[in-house]
C-alpha cells in the first residue's frame, strides 16, 4: 500500500536516495553549488546510519553537551548551529526533523537517505552495482538517475547521473511546479464529494448524515421588517444597496496639514485656516497653502495629502515638513467612497448580524432591515430516570441537563425557543407531543430514547405520526441520531449522554437551522493545530475529542485535550473552547503534528 507523504512545510521537499556507494554524497556537492547559482536557497538533510559528533573533543560546545545539556546552540556572526541529543530506538522522524527547518529562508528542501520513507524521491542508481531498483516497491519515486545501461520505466523520468546540470533542471522545475496540497478537512459540506448512504447496518459517516440532513431543509421565505435595536443574531433576507458613499467626502485620516503634493518644493507653506471634523473649507487651496486639518475632516478643494502633525513644524502660520523625502502622495487620505462607494452592495443576503454589521448598516442610515423569520425550534427530554432541575432529584435519576443546553445553543442561532419539558416514556404521551409540536415549531428535538435499546418508546412514537431515517452515525460521541420529518418539521432525536447531545447538535442541528434561517452558505470553521499530545482514534468513524487550544510561543496554535472523553462529563465541554476533530481515516495522531479544532465561539 502506497503511504502518502505528509509535508509540514509550506515549500517542497525533494529526496536523492540510493544504495551505499551510488554517489548520492559526490552528487550532492556538485548539485548545490548549481541551484545555488540558479538562485535557489536550499536546505539539506542528511540521515547518518551511525553516532557521530557535531564538535571537537575539548570544545565549549561538546563539553556542554556531554555533561548533559539536551540542546547546546552556539553562534557567531557567520553562522549558528543547533545540537540537540534525542535519543530514539529506530531512524529519526522526518517530519520532526522537517519542521526544524525555517522554511522561509529557503524554497526547497533536499534530503540524502530515508529511502524507506514515503516523500517524493530521487533515485540514483548505477546497473554495474548489480543492486535492484528501489522504484519497483516505492511509488514515491519520481525520477531515475542512471547510467545508460539502467532500464528506466516509461512513467519515470530518466535522468543522466554524470549530468548535473540536467538534474538541476529537474529539481529547479520541481521546485517551481510544486503546489501545497490543499487541507483535507475532517468533515465534508460539498455534496459532490460525498458518497451517498447505502442503508448498512454499520452506519454512516458524519458527511453523510450532515449531507442527508441538509437535503431535508428548505430556507425560509418569509421576512419581516425589524428595526435595528430588535435584531439579535437575525439573517439579513436581501441584498443591502448602500446610499451613500462610506467615507461620505474624502477626508482625512489623522490630525495633521493637508496641501498639494505638487507644493512640496515650495515649503515653508502658508496655514490659511484649519477645518474641524464637521465642518469644510470653503475656498479652493491655493498654491503655496496649507490648512490645519482634524481627523475625519474634509480635505479642501486643491489638496490631496497629509502630513501628520508631529512631523511639522508651525509658527506664523508658515508650515515646515519634516522628512518631506518620506511623503507619498495621497498619503492619510481616506478617499470618498473607498470603503463602500454609493449603489455597491454593502451586506449580501444571508449575513448573518451581529455587532459589527449592525453597526457597518447604522452607518449607511438604515434604520430598519429586512429579516428572514426566525426558526422556531420545540425541545423537550425523554425517560423516567430524568428530573427536573429544582425538584428533588428521584432515587437512581439523573437531572434533565440536555435540555437547557439545547435550548441555550439554539438561542445562541437566533431561533424562537419553546420548551416542552420532560415527556414521560410512554408510547400515547410521546405521539401525542409530537405531532403538537410539529404545528408549532420548525424543527422538533428530543434527546433520549433513540438508541437500541427496548424501551424507547420514541421509536414507536415517531413511526405513528412521520416519516424517520434512524441512523447510526460513525462517531464518537453520538453514535445514535434519528432524522426525519413530522409533517413539515423537521425531527432531531438526539443521544441521552449530555456530551453527545452538545456535539450532536453542533454537526447536525446547527447547520440545519442555519440554512433554515437563510443563511445558505454556511459551514463549519476547521482550524489546523498542532497537537501537543497524542491523540488516539479509531479508522471508520469520526472522533470529537474536547480540547484547549491556545497560541505558542513560535505563534503557531496548538490544542490539548480536557483529559478523560467520557459522554457524560459535561466539566469537560466547560473547560474547553474547542473540540479536536480526527477524520475517520485516522487512527492517531503523534505529539507535533497538525490536526484540524472546531472552535466554540460561534455557538457556546
Amino acid at each position: 500500500m502506497t503511504v502518502v507523504f505528509s509535508n509540514p512545510l509550506p515549500i517542497p521537499v525533494l529526496g536523492f536516495c540510493a544504495y551505499s556507494g551510488t554517489g548520492k554524497t559526490t552528487l550532492l556537492k556538485q548539485l548545490i553549488p548549481a541551484l545555488n547559482q540558479r538562485g535557489i536557497r536550499l536546505a539539506v538533510i542528511k540521515h547518518a546510519h551511525h553516532n557521530f559528533d557535531v564538535d571537537i573533543p575539548g570544545k565549549d560546545s561538546f563539553e556542554m553537551r556531554k555533561a548533559g545539556a539536551k540542546q547546546v546552540l552556539v553562534a557567531s556572526h557567520v553562522r549558528w548551529a543547533l545540537m540537540t541529543e534525542d535519543p530514539v530506538e529506530d531512524d529519526p522522524k522526518l517530519q520532526h526533523l522537517l519542521r526544524q527547518i525555517e522554511a522561509d529562508k529557503v524554497d526547497i528542501v533536499l534530503v540524502e537517505g530515508f529511502k524507506k520513507l514515503a516523500l517524493p524521491k530521487i533515485e540514483l542508481h548505477r546497473a554495474a552495482h548489480n543492486k535492484p531498483l528501489i522504484h519497483v516497491h516505492d511509488d514515491n519515486i519520481v525520477a531515475i538517475a542512471c547510467c545508460e545501461d539502467t532500464q528506466v520505466p516509461d512513467s519515470l523520468t530518466r535522468l543522466d547521473l554524470n549530468n548535473v546540470a540536467q538534474i538541476a533542471d529537474f529539481v529547479e522545475h520541481y521546485k517551481n511546479s510544486w503546489q501545497a496540497p490543499k487541507a483535507q478537512l475532517p468533515i465534508c459540506f460539498n455534496d459532490a464529494d460525498i458518497p451517498k448512504p447505502t442503508g448498512s447496518e454499520q452506519g454512516i459517516s458524519v458527511s453523510q448524515g450532515i449531507s442527508t440532513v441538509l437535503s431535508q431543509v428548505l430556507p425560509t421565505r418569509e421576512t419581516e421588517l425589524v428595526d435595528l435595536i430588535d435584531i439579535d443574531n437575525r439573517v439579513l433576507a436581501h441584498d443591502i444597496i448602500s446610499e451613500i458613499n462610506v467615507p461620505q467626502q474624502t477626508n482625512s485620516a489623522m490630525d495633521g496639514y493637508a496641501f498639494a503634493f505638487d507644493n512640496l518644493s515650495k515649503a515653508p507653506l502658508k496655514v490659511v485656516a484649519e477645518v474641524l471634523a464637521g465642518h469644510h473649507y470653503p475656498n479652493v487651496l491655493q498654491s503655496g497653502e496649507a490648512v490645519r486639518i482634524m481627523t475625519g475632516a474634509t480635505v479642501p478643494q486643491g489638496a490631496d495629502t497629509i502630513q501628520p502633525r508631529e512631523l511639522t513644524q508651525e509658527q506664523d502660520n508658515q508650515l515646515t515638513l519634516l522628512e518631506a523625502e518620506h511623503i507619498t502622495k495621497g498619503q492619510h487620505v481616506r478617499l470618498a467612497g473607498e470603503d463602500i462607494a454609493q449603489g455597491e452592495v454593502a451586506l449580501a443576503a444571508g449575513s448573518r448580524l451581529g455587532a459589527a454589521e449592525l453597526g457597518l448598516m447604522a452607518s449607511l442610515g438604515f434604520n430598519r432591515l429586512p429579516i428572514f423569520k426566525r426558526p422556531v425550534v420545540a425541545v423537550f427530554s425523554t425517560g423516567d430516570e430524568v428530573s427536573q432541575p429544582g425538584d428533588e432529584l428521584k432515587p437512581n435519576c439523573i437531572y434533565d441537563a440536555n435540555r437547557y443546553t439545547i435550548l441555550s445553543m439554539a438561542k445562541k442561532l437566533g431561533c424562537q425557543v419553546i420548551d416542552l419539558g420532560i415527556i414521560d416514556d410512554n408510547e400515547q404521551t410521546l405521539t401525542s407531543t409530537l405531532s403538537d409540536a410539529a404545528t408549532k415549531a420548525d424543527i422538533v428535538i428530543s434527546s433520549g430514547g433513540v438508541s437500541v435499546g427496548n424501551a424507547d418508546y420514541i421509536k414507536m412514537a415517531l413511526a405513528n405520526v412521520g416519516s424517520t431515517h434512524f441512523w447510526r452515525i460513525n462517531m464518537r460521541p453520538g453514535r445514535p441520531l434519528a432524522v426525519g420529518k413530522i409533517d413539515q418539521s423537521l425531527f432531531f432525536g438526539l443521544p441521552g449522554n449530555p456530551v453527545a447531545v452538545m456535539v450532536s447538535f453542533m454537526q447536525f442541528v446547527q447547520p440545519a437551522i442555519r440554512k433554515l434561517a437563510g443563511e445558505t452558505q454556511w459551514q463549519p470553521q476547521f482550524i489546523p493545530a498542532i497537537a501537543a499530545q497524542p491523540l488516539r482514534s479509531k479508522t471508520g468513524r469520526t472522533e470529537f475529542l474536547r480540547g484547549v487550544y491556545s497560541i505558542a510561543d513560535n505563534g503557531q496554535i496548538q490544542v490539548k485535550t480536557t483529559g478523560a472523553q467520557g459522554s457524560g462529563m459535561l466539566n469537560s465541554m466547560v473547560n474547553a473552547n474547542c473540540l479536536i476533530v480526527i477524520a475517520d481515516d485516522t487512527a492517531s495522531i503523534p505529539a507535533g503534528e497538525s490536526v484540524f479544532i472546531q472552535p466554540f465561539a460561534d455557538l457556546l
